[in-house]
């Protein structure tokens, strides 16, 4: 959230004008790789997707990096290559098909997505202000207002975290289709860090590579406290929208790919 309120303050207009490619079919590509030089966990990418719209950069750039940023950062990625030292290529799976989905729901927003979709919360017209009260301004703006949906996300992750029966994932896990399904529905259920979900991860060893991989890649995109935040951030037509889209989306791609690689 800190690094939110760096670019909201800091960062000029004109300098994501001279980054991105003015295409925004182009800016997506870039925005996502972006990622990989301005890592993040989940929560935090929400608030900063938020301040790069304000700035002027396209929603579909925004939200390409907000998806991929979580996941293809080498934290991430580093953590991944420890929890499964035997099986190195779900590291590059995971960063692959990561990075796919978020360019494709990136072009799919271009494509498809609204401007009166987006609502982001009002706020002190920042540029008026002197740079350091701007810049406090925008970080208890950014706490106070996506820490409370964090919290309610937090707290219905961590009930449904208990209530799950371990036999039920025992059974699934037999039934391929199913245990893909399974496995990213946990995620979302979950809520767990993109840098320690990989060896909760390894851990469902009963579980197929490929489930496990929808594990890995729906996790960081869509969970229960990223739809609280993007709630609070872009407003629930947004979140009703963005969410199922992405949702399906990593599915399929991380279904796919883990087919074709196990």
């Amino acid at each position: 959230m800190v690094l939110s309120a760096v670019i909201a303050v800091f960062v000029p207009r004109s300098f994501w004008a001279r980054a991105l490619p003015r295409h925004p079919a182009l800016a997506v590509p870039v925005a996502g790789m972006a990622g990989v030089v301005l890592p993040g966990c989940e929560c935090g990418s929400v608030p900063i997707a938020g301040s790069l719209i304000r700035r002027g950069v396209t929603p579909a750039a925004a939200l390409a990096f907000l998806l991929a940023a979580p996941a293809i950062n080498p934290i991430v990625l580093t953590a991944t290559a420890i929890a499964f030292p035997r099986n190195l290529e779900m590291v590059a799976a995971r960063g692959g098909a990561s990075l796919l989905v978020a360019l494709l729901m990136g072009w799919l927003w271009l494509r498809l997505g609204r401007a009166d979709l987006i609502r982001l919360p009002h706020r002190a017209h920042l540029d008026e202000l002197p740079r350091m009260t701007a810049f406090w301004m925008a970080c208890r703006h950014d706490v106070i207002h996506a820490g409370g949906f964090l919290v309610v996300g937090a707290m219905a992750a961590a009930t449904i975290n208990v209530v799950v029966p371990q036999q039920f994932l025992h059974d699934l896990a037999a039934r391929p289709v199913l245990s893909v399904l399974a496995l990213a529905a946990l995620a979302v259920l979950l809520s767990i860090c993109s840098e320690a979900d990989a060896f909760v991860a390894a851990s469902l060893s009963q579980f197929s590579l490929t489930a496990r991989l929808a594990f890995l890649v729906v996790g960081p995109m869509v969970d229960l406290k990223l739809i609280s935040m993007q709630t609070g951030i872009f407003g629930s037509r947004f979140a009703v929208r963005f969410a199922p889209a992405t949702f399906a989306l990593a599915v399929l791609v991380a279904a796919g790919l883990g087919t074709v690689i196990w």
